[in-house]
């Protein structure tokens, strides 16, 4: 709790600044500063002690008051915003600290029951002092890299409102990776309490407007259909440890209903370098079980699939999460040993047993990032493009780290009577 003091006068300072402030001046926007309390879970078997885990964020955000952006009507006027954040895993020396930018969506919970309680993810970017080194912190396998993932996800409670100022408790989850880009990898999880105030005037009757609002509008469906290419990066295990490319195209089709939910299905295409050189390289498994491989290792390096997909359209962003079936990958029998295998001075001593818990990590996929779309996507443009980010997985274990680059084409627009949906 070193810089507890500095914390909390940044605290009350905030809340004197905008009561010398004219009320109006605010009515758009609200700034909370936040403390964290909770426990960093152990990554691996010998991780170091820790302490509590202390965190102080302040983040900036937008009531999305403004009727004409429709995508809050469609969202029920859900704050977006940014988080700025320092954390203290409990062990400076051997766990480090934290410093996060991440950006973020809220939204209410249980409305029709109580307007007390909300929902707040975000993802983002974290630089994380301290990381694993085989001789002067062997025993940290969480992270590796400086630049890692960050994802949050946190259940509040607004336990006192006043006029400018509203009181909560937070109870959630944060996320540390880098994606699988170097290993060890094991993640830095934690489970947290927090008491924050939202400093900023809420709207007047702005609920009231926007159920007025959509009360006059109709309801939309759009077929649509849509491309991406993509780069990626990875590493095969600590023994293959250096970054290759992953190249991937995929095509799907859906719809979007009211301009602001995409659901649709599609199909994937991948093809691993690491997968390749380990099978033109003639190296051990393939030598020893997989020799088959040698006769084409194009085709064996590469991987193929269906995925369903989900997006939420905020004005240009978009935040997606797909959950697919991978149809055939065949080199993740080798990925899996070597990944999952123990080894001593760079050899492997043990590898990783092909069991049940392999079977379903090689069956299941995944991708979470977000896009930022060229044009709007709540208008009603035919084309358009976006650029996306996103961490690719086996049931939720990161695979690779993808830059990608999409076409959307959208058709006609379907208008239908509420009764109709």
């Amino acid at each position: 709790m070193k810089y507890f003091k500095y914390y909390l006068l940044l605290f009350f300072v905030g809340i004197h600044i905008y009561g010398q402030e004219p009320a109006e001046k605010y009515d758009h926007i609200f700034i909370v500063p936040e403390f964290l309390l909770g426990k960093t879970m152990e990554a691996n078997t010998g991780f170091p002690k820790s302490k509590l885990q202390k965190s102080f964020f302040v983040s900036l955000g937008s009531y999305n008051n403004t009727i004409d952006k429709q995508w809050t009507i469609g969202l029920s006027a859900p704050k977006t915003g940014v988080s700025f954040g320092i954390t203290d895993f409990g062990n400076s020396e051997k766990i480090g600290m934290a410093y996060v930018l991440m950006p973020y969506i809220e939204t209410g919970l249980f409305r029709k029951k109580s307007s007390r309680w909300n929902l707040n993810v975000g993802i983002g970017a974290a630089y994380i002092d301290t990381q694993f080194d085989p001789e002067l912190n062997p025993l940290n396998q969480a992270v590796t890299t400086r630049f890692n993932w960050f994802f949050r996800s946190f259940f509040y409670y607004d336990l006192l409102k006043r006029q400018s100022v509203n009181w909560r408790l937070g109870l959630g989850y944060t996320h540390y990776s880098n994606g699988h880009t170097r290993l060890p990898n094991q993640g830095l999880n934690s489970f947290l309490f927090s008491l924050s105030s939202s400093i900023g005037r809420e709207p007047d009757n702005f609920e009231e407007q926007i159920k007025k609002k959509r009360q006059d509008k109709n309801r939309y469906s759009q077929l649509y259909f849509s491309l991406r290419t993509g780069i990626g990066q990875n590493v095969l295990s600590r023994v293959f440890n250096d970054k290759r490319e992953v190249y991937s195209v995929a095509a799907s089709s859906g719809k979007i209903i009211n301009r602001n939910f995409k659901f649709g299905a599609g199909f994937y295409y991948r093809f691993y370098e690491h997968y390749y050189n380990y099978i033109n390289e003639n190296l051990e498994l393939v030598q020893d079980q997989y020799s088959f491989f040698r006769e084409n290792p194009y085709r064996y390096a590469t991987n193929f699939g269906f995925f369903t997909t989900a997006e939420l359209f905020i004005g240009h962003v978009g935040i997606e999460f797909d959950i697919g079936i991978n149809i055939y990958k065949p080199f993740y029998k080798v990925d899996w040993q070597l990944s999952q295998g123990y080894f001593y001075n760079n050899e492997y001593v043990r590898l990783g047993e092909l069991n049940s818990y392999y079977k379903v990590k090689q069956t299941v996929s995944s991708r979470l990032g977000v896009k930022y779309y060229l044009f709007n996507s709540y208008k009603l443009y035919k084309n358009n493009l976006f650029l996306g980010v996103h961490i690719n997985s086996n049931l939720g274990q990161a695979d690779f780290s993808e830059l990608s680059l999409g076409y959307v084409y959208r058709f006609n627009l379907k208008k239908h009577k509420k009764e109709e949906l």
